[in-house]
């Protein structure tokens, strides 16, 4: 057993040997025509190489300064965009669409709908008594659009917490009315169901617009109140606050002698 682990460590040994003897003349030669090459090379690398380095400081550079200024636009826009602000500008959007989704069609009734179904986008189905969100309810939800447009631009000048509350009220009565009459009506057919076969009830852009909008002002106006509060304080305040958590000096032991007198 020793013998044989002999035997072939020594094998082993040639083999290595012979190896290193047959790769000596090239790891020289490498190492001659290497050393010229690198030597030739270097001198027309090293300028690119520089001209790359001081190319990736000037991008970086540039980066750098680019971060700050985004940095400083969303420090001026953070003290201009406040929460509030933006609230109310949601409140004004959400006003303006509900007062302009009234003008829309609502609802519609479509006549022989289930004819259509697998034909080419190109057919489509005749519509018939189509009506705008705003007929349904006499118009009730323009002047409510209107206020809630008129209280976000106060809510902008004044921030007063309470106007949210008011544009959520107005919100909530708005898909009370959307919900309680706008839906009921526009799902039905009316006289056309007996006129027309296959006659069907859809509900339009309209609907939805005013749905959209009566919805945003909910949450346009819980997000308004709910808003975190700023409180200013006075430099006068400031001090005086100070002055009242600076640590009072130990009286003296003359000032104890005198109070305990």
């Amino acid at each position: 057993m020793i013998a044989a682990l002999r035997r072939w460590s020594r094998q082993v040994d040639r083999v290595a040997n012979r190896g290193l003897e047959r790769a000596h003349p090239g790891v020289v030669w490498t190492r001659h025509y290497g050393g010229m090459a690198w030597a030739w090379l270097w001198p027309k690398l090293r300028p690119l190489l520089a001209l790359l380095f001081r190319a990736v400081a000037l991008i970086e550079r540039g980066i750098r300064w680019i971060c700050g200024l985004l940095v400083r636009l969303a420090t001026a826009a953070s003290e201009v965009v406040t929460p509030a602000r933006a609230a109310a500008v949601v409140l004004i959007a959400a006003g303006a669409l509900l007062a302009v989704s009234q003008f829309i069609d609502y609802r519609a009734v479509e006549i022989g709908q289930p004819g259509y179904e697998g034909l080419p986008g190109v057919a489509t189905v005749p519509t018939e008594a189509a009506r705008s969100a705003g007929a349904a309810h006499a118009y009730l939800l323009v002047p409510v659009g209107v206020a809630a447009v008129a209280i976000g631009l106060l809510a902008l000048v004044r921030e007063r917490r309470n106007l949210g509350l008011l544009v959520a009220a107005l919100g909530l009565v708005s898909i009370a009315v959307i919900l309680l009459v706008d839906l009921p009506n526009g799902l039905d057919e009316g006289k056309q169901a007996s006129q027309f076969a296959g006659a069907t009830a859809v509900l339009e852009d309209g609907f939805f617009a005013e749905l959209a909008a009566a919805g945003g002002l909910l949450l346009a106006g819980l997000l308004y109140y709910a808003r975190p509060c700023r409180i200013r304080i006075s430099l006068s305040g400031r001090a005086a606050r100070a002055r009242r958590r600076r640590p009072r000096p130990r009286a003296s032991s003359r000032a104890r002698a005198a109070r305990s007198a």
